[in-house]
């Protein structure tokens, strides 16, 4: 209810939640263009994601091929992978909380807050 008791404006209700949905539309937008790296071994393996968590490249150092130990280079490649997905997150935070929060703090469905 409002307070008074005045009835809410639907019409403006509705404007609301139309805004809301093309910022949103937008902010995910922007995530699924905007890049971030993880990396691991100190370099040696670099991960590129999308902001909405496509893997778009992988870079490795010739220095962590070794054809004796192909274990570690898995390690690090998950390791590098995993820290990109991370900061991928945290974009999304950034771009989405406070959409989020607009539509009442409930989150957005399949996002981590």
């Amino acid at each position: 209810m409002i307070p008074g008791g005045g009835q809410p404006n639907m019409q403006q209700l509705l404007q609301q939640a139309q805004k809301m949905q093309q910022d949103l539309a937008q902010a995910q937008e922007e995530l699924a263009q905007t890049e971030v790296d993880g990396q691991a071994g100190g370099g040696l393996v670099t991960a590129t994601v999308t902001g909405a968590g496509e893997l778009r490249a992988l870079k490795i150092d010739p220095k962590a091929v070794d054809p004796e130990d192909t274990d570690t280079l898995a390690d690090l490649v998950v390791a590098a992978v995993q820290a990109a997905n991370e900061n991928a997150q945290t974009l999304q935070q950034q771009k989405l909380g406070p959409l989020a929060q607009g539509l009442g703090g409930g989150g957005i469905p399949g996002l981590p807050f």
